[in-house]
């Protein structure tokens, strides 16, 4: 791998080498901009949003300058949230890796602090933290932060808005001496400007330009559809799409819990992450939703800082958001270690013009997406049946079959016809264009009737097969349709008695 660009920033052969194991090239813009300075010792500002490659910016001068021989505290890393500072500790660890003697250790909420007070005793250079728990080591003195000569806030408008502002100023004045330090925030509000005046020593000031924040490989749709039909269309286009893992945003916590059981209705595996959660289950929810378990996780945008899970084939903004900056951070949840990705952000009416005003601040038109119909679902599935038909017919061992299909065709039948029945009866009829215009029925749960399948997952039935053979043979609209339930050898699923 050519990293010439990099080897010309003067870092330690080490770190180079892992640049190259982790597949970089060149650095991005705010690390061609960020590491000079820093390595000069210069207080920095750096206004850069998540997809930027800011935590190498920071990262790689802080590795490059503290001393494996000195095992005492030498940098210290705040961040808003746990999932970030995990994040953070991750790549710090990688870009690291192959250097001896350096100790990065990461102190937050929801972990027994005992460990973390024998991590640090053990010699650690590099802390990486949340405010509360930095300040908790603090206070107990399990912390001793007189010798650091760096102090890194990323996300400092994030951790303001979280109202971690006291904690931040409570952090700075632990600190002696002429320390350098550094700022990463995607915007720079007005308290942070009074933090640079107070306590940073003529700062930096390095911006990236907007144009470069989203990434080439995300595709960026929008689709004009009111908001009563949206968990439909999420759920017609992970069918179609064939989409496995995706991430559904939203502006407030209450959306989060209907946009689930919306989803759930519908046979997905949906789970929630907002502010209500205790961190538990916070944990819980992002360890099922990192090994697959979850096919769509639904999130607020603070609660999300810091997700950093590879493989997310899509995010859906189920509302247009309240900021570019929150537009930019959640999109950049897809698309990642060189894989595709898509976005598709949900819009209608009035909110086209927040619209538009995100599009110019980023400079990319979003591309219009249609809604698919019930029969653009219906031929997906045909397809998927298909290709696994052709697997079947090259894999042979057919002949017993075969010479049953030859005795029905004996009564009448003929093989194209015998093979499309056998087709139908697999994936359950294709429904007739136009249904899924009618107008939507409410039932509540004293008009719904349950049905049982001798189907499951060893039979590798979807949600949306269910939905289709019932929508296809007993005429019922698919947003009537209710819970459906996905066990081992069969499925239940709710219908209105009254169709």
């Amino acid at each position: 791998m050519n990293i010439s660009t990099f080897e010309g920033l003067q870092l330690r052969p080490e770190i180079l080498r892992s640049l190259s194991d982790m597949g970089f090239e060149a650095p991005t813009s705010i690390q061609s901009s960020c590491i000079p300075p820093i390595l000069e010792g210069k207080d920095i500002v750096g206004q850069a949003q998540t997809g930027t490659g800011k935590t190498a910016a920071f990262g790689i001068p802080v590795l490059t300058k503290v001393n494996a021989d000195d095992r005492s505290v030498q940098a210290l890393i705040q961040c808003p949230t746990r999932e970030l500072a995990i994040q953070v500790t991750g790549e710090l660890l990688k870009i690291g890796q192959f250097l001896k003697g350096i100790q990065v250790v990461p102190v937050y909420g929801g972990q027994p602090i005992q460990r973390q007070i024998t991590a640090i005793n053990r010699g650690a250079q590099i802390i990486v933290g949340t405010p509360g728990r930095t300040i908790d080591h603090l206070k107990r003195g399990t912390l001793d932060i007189s010798k650091i000569t760096m102090l890194v806030f990323d996300e400092a408008d994030e951790m303001l808005n979280m109202g971690f502002r006291e904690d931040m100023e409570e952090i700075l004045s632990y600190t002696t001496g002429d320390i350098q330090k550094i700022m990463f925030s995607a915007t720079v509000p007005a308290p942070i400007r009074k933090i640079m005046k107070t306590y940073m020593n003529e700062p930096v000031n390095v911006q990236v330009d907007r144009k470069a924040v989203t990434a080439p490989d995300i595709e960026q749709y929008v689709m004009d559809v009111r908001e009563s039909v949206r968990t439909e269309a999420i759920s017609r286009l992970m069918d179609v799409k064939g989409y496995n893992l995706g991430l559904v945003f939203t502006n407030t916590k209450r959306q989060t819990e209907s946009i689930a059981r919306d989803l759930q209705a519908r046979g997905f595996s949906s789970e929630i992450i907002n502010g209500d959660l205790s961190q538990g289950q916070r944990d819980a929810v992002m360890s099922k939703f990192r090994n697959g378990k979850i096919d769509l996780l639904v999130a607020t945008d603070v609660a999300a800082r810091g997700i950093d899970v590879s493989g997310v084939d899509v995010v859906f903004n189920f509302e247009v958001p309240q900021d570019p900056e929150y537009y930019v951070h959640r999109i950049g949840r897809t698309g990642r270690a060189g894989r595709k990705g898509t976005s598709i952000t949900f819009s209608a009416g009035r909110k086209n013009r927040r619209l538009k005003s995100i599009e110019k601040q980023i400079g990319v038109t979003l591309k219009p997406l249609a809604m698919p119909t019930v029969e653009d679902v219906q031929i997906s599935r045909i397809n998927i049946h298909i290709e696994k038909l052709e697997e079947v017919l090259n894999a042979g061992g057919l002949k017993p079959y075969i010479n049953e299909i030859e005795r029905m065709a004996e009564g009448g039948f003929t093989i194209p016809e015998l093979a499309a029945g056998l087709l139908k009866l697999q994936i359950g009829g294709l429904e007739n264009p136009g249904k899924d215009e009618k107008e939507n029925v409410k039932f509540d749960d004293s008009q719904m009737v349950r049905l049982k399948f001798s189907l499951g997952k060893k039979h590798k039935i979807r949600p949306g097969d269910i939905v289709g053979a019932i929508a296809g043979e007993a005429n019922i609209p698919g947003d009537a349709i209710g819970a459906i339930t996905i066990k081992q050898d069969f499925s239940l699923v709710d219908v209105p008695s009254a169709l």
